[in-house]
């Protein structure tokens, strides 16, 4: 393994995180580092709201919440832990972008981000009010970032969901 060589990875389940994590792995094993797929969380209503009524029941059951949800993006990725590659999952309280670009300090470290939908009502909302994670670790980060973009199967299941009639769907299976 390369001298704390670290390939860091956004992971929020999604299946453009999806994408971006099965491309870490193969930098990772590239590259002999360690893979540390990172799933950010906040408290719901986020963190201003939190503090103005603070509640460690709810705080606890949500980081239990976000680890399960890293443990499900790696089993339907990969059905468990990547074989071949050092894993060190992390689950980090803090917004996306810079708890990932935070993490990512060192000038051998990569950060692989997915670049999301693309075009999208909802994603475009969402990063008028938000912004974009991969733009934020691209402006950000202190190392290299790889912004991997959707597979093509993304636009196929985009394409399919939208688009397609029932009945078509049911004359298909019929034929």
């Amino acid at each position: 393994m390369s001298d704390g060589a670290r390939v860091i990875v956004g992971v929020s389940g999604s299946l453009h995180s999806l994408t971006a994590l099965h491309r870490a792995v193969a930098e990772a094993r590239a590259r002999h580092a360690v893979l540390v797929p990172v799933l950010t969380w906040t408290p719901v209503g986020g963190e201003r709201s939190y503090r103005a009524r603070p509640c460690p029941p709810l705080l606890h059951e949500w980081r239990e919440a976000a680890r399960t949800r890293l443990e499900r993006a790696l089993d339907e990725a990969f059905g468990g832990l990547p074989v071949g590659v050092p894993v060190e999952p992390l689950v980090v309280r803090g917004e996306a972008g810079p708890s990932l670009t935070r993490l990512a300090d060192r000038p051998d470290d990569l950060l692989v981000v997915g670049t999301g939908q693309q075009g999208a009502v909802r994603g475009t909302l969402h990063r008028l009010l938000h912004g974009s994670v991969s733009r934020y670790c691209l402006t950000h980060a202190r190392c290299t970032v790889l912004a991997v973009p959707p597979s093509s199967l993304h636009a196929d299941l985009r394409a399919l969901h939208h688009g397609i009639d029932m009945r078509e769907l049911t004359a298909l299976v019929a034929a």
